[in-house]
């Protein structure tokens, strides 16, 4: 795999802020014209008049935007032998830029898109071939940890705190800890699929027999887990056979509310005529982030539906794995038990752990195989004690008892 040049995310970037002005200023430009227009009940009567003067305005607004754009595109490959050397793909700003449009910098080819790669903790590529895996893994076990970051992160996000769940369990399990990064804006089904796939070379490809492989997911990431295995079997790929273990940390199974929310808000935006413009840039949100309204799984999920609609809850059903141990983490800002349990922020507890008020929809994760954990937000999970020793106790030392743990109807 070629990394890419610095100077390409450069380019990537500039286009990405001249796209940014030239959309904000068509939303500028709507809004001037629907308050200048005058009344809707006397027919808007300036509507005409504020037209006519402000869009020359906006048009050279717009062209300047996109002329300035191209040159900078222009004079920044004009750069590119110059500036060749590794690319800065690395750090929170690209993986946030993913994650809230990263399927508009897909569509485009834009530089900054992500694109799914294995890599180790340290952010470094593994090609996914025999010769790749043993220059990573010297000593690669039979027992193979395969870690998916959530929305907005990247493969650092498992870094927290001085600790790391996919470093302690390779120390306490004998695990080869291998940790997935993507582009979170995508479609989580997309996701899925291209995560599958890219699974079957690996285990193809590793220097031993799999005789394990344990699938770990944080928030988003649990869903293209679950996508992937969904994926597996329907196209037969073998990697699927060895997946022993499935654990979710986090994991909006159900959606988050924020999402939800975030629909209604830009439905209520659009009902008036003066702030239907602005529902617009809430129209810029990524695939990968309207899909966790309800937590899609599949392309029928989306594929042919209004992405920005406020519909129902139409997914397609997706039990957990057969023949796979399934563990649910949940945090809550709790500091205790109690009848109702908030959620850590993001994820309401009932989600993170399957349950559904529609019994046909809820997830089969055992009493035992479930964890609440208090005090925590969404991003605790990471480096909470006893979410490692629930991980240790369940598939780093393979022990048949759980901590205890509480389950939130």
């Amino acid at each position: 795999m070629t990394t890419k040049r610095r100077v390409d995310q450069l380019r990537g970037a500039a286009r990405a802020a001249s796209d940014a002005t030239r959309a904000v200023t068509h939303v500028v430009e709507d809004m001037h014209q629907v308050i200048g227009g005058g009344p809707a009940v006397l027919g808007r009567p300036l509507a005409p008049v504020t037209r006519a003067v402000s869009a020359p305005a906006y048009s050279a607004t717009r062209a300047v935007t996109a002329m300035l754009g191209s040159k900078i595109d222009a004079a920044l490959a004009a750069l590119s032998p110059m500036l060749d050397g590794p690319a800065i793909e690395r750090g929170p700003l690209i993986a946030v830029l993913n994650g809230v449009v990263g399927d508009y910098l897909e569509r485009t080819g834009n530089a900054l898109a992500t694109q799914m790669r294995v890599c180790a903790a340290d952010g470094a590529a593994i090609e996914p071939t025999h010769t790749g895996i043993k220059a990573a893994f010297p000593r690669a076990s039979g027992r193979v940890l395969v870690l998916v970051h959530g929305s907005s992160a990247d493969e650092s996000a498992w870094q927290r705190g001085g600790h790391s769940h996919g470093e302690a369990l390779a120390r306490d399990g004998g695990y080869s800890p291998v940790y997935v990064r993507y582009n979170s804006g995508r479609h989580i089904s997309t996701n899925g699929g291209l995560l599958a796939r890219l699974l079957e070379e690996l285990v193809a490809a590793w220097p031993r027999p799999v005789d394990e492989l344990v699938l770990l997911g944080h928030s988003m990431g649990g869903l293209v887990l679950r996508s992937a295995c969904h994926t597996a079997e329907s196209a037969g790929y073998r990697w699927r056979e060895a997946v022993s273990a499935l654990a979710t940390l986090g994991t909006p199974h159900h959606g988050a509310p924020l999402e939800r929310a975030g629909a209604v808000f830009e439905a209520l935006l659009t009902a008036n005529r003066y702030s239907a413009p602005l529902a617009r840039l809430g129209m810029l949100r990524s695939a990968g982030v309207t899909d966790l309204r309800y937590g899609n799984l599949v392309d029928s999920d989306w594929r042919g539906r209004a992405r920005f609609g406020t519909g129902g809850d139409a997914r397609t059903h997706v039990p957990l794995p057969e023949g796979v141990r399934c563990f649910a983490v949940a945090g809550t800002s709790a500091a205790s038990a109690r009848k109702r349990l908030p959620g850590d922020g993001l994820v309401p507890v009932s989600s993170a752990l399957g349950y559904h008020r529609d019994e046909a929809r809820r997830l089969a994760f055992p009493a035992e195989h479930q964890l609440v954990v208090y005090s925590a937000n969404h991003v605790d999970l990471f480096a909470r004690d006893e979410v490692f020793q629930f991980l240790r106790r369940w598939l780093g030392s393979g022990a048949t008892h759980a901590p205890s743990s509480e389950r939130a109807d």
